[in-house]
């Protein structure tokens, strides 16, 4: 079952993405994304063993962001393409059909793009500026998703949206209450005081939710 919060790496001058992985971890995130951009396959094949290990042993899940074949390798939980990287069915056809696959959205038509390839879940965002990402988006704010979580529920679709980009813990209701499954943050938590508060605040807000389900 896909967490309701995850992490999503990011290096900074000062924090690795295998240190911001195991704050995290340290923290109680179930559910870690290694991302890892401008660097080798061979590089990022390092850093993933390192990352399944420490995932492994706090009992937690890692997917691996654009490298399938990694993801492969070092047995991952699952991968996540964005929109530019590798389409979905080659994933599949190197991952097998056990792993989970989830991929990036920014507008509604893309979101029916995801459902169409058969992706298990969906990074919707960004939901406001974040310097994580280059090439960002257009940024939607809870208006926007508030639209497309409603056209999404007149859609038919089922499965996980998890919303994306520059979300701290106080976004966390407002995005749930419009029907978003959970969120994905990174600096909510790699930069926060007490880590450990930002999972406890963000998963209390998806407790009533899991009580109904």
């Amino acid at each position: 079952m896909l967490e309701r919060l995850y992490f999503i790496s990011q290096q900074t001058a000062a924090k690795t993405h295998l240190a911001a992985i195991e704050e995290a971890l340290a923290a109680g995130c179930k559910l870690v994304q290694l991302r890892v951009k401008n660097q080798s396959e061979a590089e990022v094949l390092e850093q993933a063993k390192t990352a399944k290990a420490l995932c492994d042993h706090y009992n937690s899940k890692l997917i691996i962001n654009d490298y399938p074949q990694v993801a492969k390798t070092v047995g991952a939980w699952g991968v996540h393409v964005g929109l530019q990287d590798m389409p979905v069915d080659a994933v599949r056809a190197i991952v097998g059909p056990q792993m989970i696959v989830g991929g990036t959205a920014n507008t509604f038509d893309q979101l029916k793009q995801r459902v169409n390839e058969g992706v298990d879940y969906v990074g919707l965002g960004p939901y406001r500026f974040t310097a994580t990402k280059e090439k960002l988006s257009p940024i939607l704010g809870l208006e926007g998703f508030q639209r497309i979580m409603d056209q999404a529920r007149a859609a038919g679709f089922q499965l996980p949206i998890v919303a994306i980009g520059g979300i701290v813990a106080d976004d966390v209701a407002g995005l749930r209450d419009a029907g978003v499954y959970g969120v994905a943050v990174s600096g909510a938590m790699s930069n926060a005081v007490d880590a450990a508060a930002v999972v406890t605040l963000i998963n209390k807000n998806y407790e009533h939710v899991n009580d109904r389900k």
